[in-house]
C-alpha cells in the first residue's frame, strides 16, 4: 500500500511505511488502545533491549524528551548547559523551557558536532550538564565529554535525536551519558510520524521522568499532588507503528549505509560537492546524504529547478538573538550554515530518483572545486 502525491517530485526525504503499519494500527484501534498504554510498553521494552539500556520512556516528541529530561535532572533558572552551536533549534529551546541558559560551544574542524576539546573553557560555576549532539548519526567524543562530566560533577544529556541505529566502540549513541533523547519524527530512520524517548539506566531517574511526563503523578486514578510535570504521554495508536518499524531496524540501517556509499562513488568525480566523511565502517548509521560544495544556493536552485529536494544546512544557534551569544565566536560552524546541503535520501528513495539527483548534479560542472 503506498500513496505518494507529486511522483515526479523527488523529496529530501523517503518514507517506507506501507501494509505492516496500517495492520498495526487496526489492530490498536481494534483493541480500543488510543492513549498510552500496553502497546506503548512493548515498544519501550523492545527499545531498550535494542539500546542496551534498562529503561526506555516514551514521549510526544524528541524535544519533549530533551526537556523532559533537562527537567527530571533539576535543570533550572540560574543553571547553564553547555551545547553545540551546530544543531537544531529545538536543543536550545528545550533547555531554555526549564528556565536554565545555554553556552555554546563550535563544532570539529571537518564535523559537525561537538568540539569536546572547547567544553571545558565554557564551564562556569552555573553549570549543570553537557549536552552533545550525534548529529546525523555521528558520534561526539563521548569518552572525553564523560570524563569532562565526572571531574566537574556534571550530568550529560545526550541529543541522539538523529542518531538512532549509530554506535561507536563505547555502544549505542544516546546510551552512554545519564540519558539519551531520541526521536520518532518524519525524517528519522524509524519514523512515528511524531513521537520521541528518554533512555536510562537509572531506576531512580527512569521513575522520575515517568512521573513528570504524567503531571507528576503515577495514576490519575489515585492522583497525588507532590511533583511538577506535565502531559508529555504517548499513545498506543503511534506505538503500533512504531513496532512494525521496529521490525525493520536492521534493514533500514543496512539501506542508510549502502546509500551512502553509493553516493559516495556517485559524486566522486565532480570536484564541486564534497559529502562529510561518516566512519559507517565504525558503527556510525548516516541519518541524511549530507555535503558541502561551492554556490550551494545554486546547486539547490538548480536541483529545486529539476523537480529535486534538497535542504540547505540549518541555521548555526549563534545566529539566534533570544539565545545571546556572540556568532563572531564561532569560525569553524560558519562553513557548514554557507556550504552545507543534505541531498536526497531515505529508506524509500528510488533508483530512478537517485539517478535523477545524480545526473542533475553533473549539469553544474563549471563550478568551481570545493574550496578552491
Amino acid at each position: 500500500m503506498a500513496v505518494r502525491a507529486e511522483p515526479d517530485l523527488v523529496t529530501f526525504w523517503r518514507h517506507d511505511l506501507g501494509d505492516a503499519e496500517a495492520a498495526k494500527v487496526a489492530e490498536a484501534i481494534a483493541q480500543r488502545r488510543l492513549s498510552q498504554g500496553p502497546i506503548t510498553g512493548e515498544l519501550e521494552a523492545r527499545l531498550a533491549a535494542y539500546l542496551g539500556v534498562a529503561h526506555v520512556a516514551m514521549t510526544t516528541s524528541g524535544s519533549t524528551a530533551l526537556y523532559a529530561a533537562a527537567a527530571t535532572l533539576g535543570i533550572g533558572p540560574g543553571d547553564e548547559v553547555i551545547l553545540p552551536n551546530r544543531t537544531f533549534i529545538a536543543t536550545a529551546h528545550a533547555i531554555m523551557l526549564t528556565g536554565a541558559a545555554v553556552r555554546l560551544v563550535d563544532c570539529e574542524i571537518e564535523s559537525t558536532v561537538i568540539d569536546a576539546s572547547q567544553i571545558e573553557r565554557a564551564i562556569t560555576p552555573r553549570t549543570k550538564a553537557i549536552l552533545p549532539v550525534h548529529l546525523n548519526g555521528n558520534a561526539a567524543d563521548m569518552e572525553s565529554i564523560n570524563d569532562i562530566a565526572r571531574r566537574h560533577g556534571l550530568f550529560v544529556i545526550e541529543d541522539a535525536c538523529q542518531a538512532l541505529g549509530s554506535r561507536s566502540a563505547a555502544g549505542a549513541l544516546g546510551a552512554l551519558g545519564t540519558f539519551g533523547c531520541f526521536s520518532l519524527g518524519a525524517t528519522k530512520i524509524v519514523t512515528t510520524g511524531q513521537g520521541g524517548f528518554v533512555a536510562t539506566s537509572d531506576p531512580a531517574l527512569h521513575q522520575r521522568l515517568v512521573l513528570f511526563r504524567n503531571h507528576g503523578v503515577s495514576s490519575t486514578f489515585i492522583a497525588r499532588y507532590e511533583h511538577f510535570g506535565f502531559n508529555l504521554k504517548y499513545n498506543d495508536v503511534l506505538a503500533s507503528i512504531g513496532l512494525a518499524q521496529l521490525d525493520r531496524i536492521d534493514e533500514y540501517v543496512a539501506k542508510h549505509r549502502a546509500q551512502y556509499r553509493r553516493y559516495q562513488a556517485a559524486l566522486a568525480d565532480l570536484p564541486f560537492i564534497s559529502m562529510l566523511e561518516m566512519p559507517i565502517d565504525d558503527g556510525r548509521v548516516p541519518l541524511w546524504i549530507e555535503a558541502v560544495c561551492s554556490a550551494r544556493d545554486r546547486v539547490h536552485e538548480h536541483l529545486l529547478e529539476r523537480r529535486i529536494q534538497t535542504r540547505p544546512f540549518l541555521p548555526d544557534l549563534s545566529e539566534s538573538p533570544h539565545l545571546g551569544n556572540d556568532d563572531a565566536l564561532f569560525v569553524r560552524s560558519k562553513r557548514f550554515r554557507r556550504d552545507g546541503i543534505t541531498l536526497p535520501c531515505g529508506p524509500d528513495l528510488s533508483d530512478e530518483q537517485f539517478e535523477r539527483t545524480i545526473t542533475a548534479l553533473a549539469e553544474l560542472r563549471d563550478l568551481p572545486p570545493y574550496g578552491a
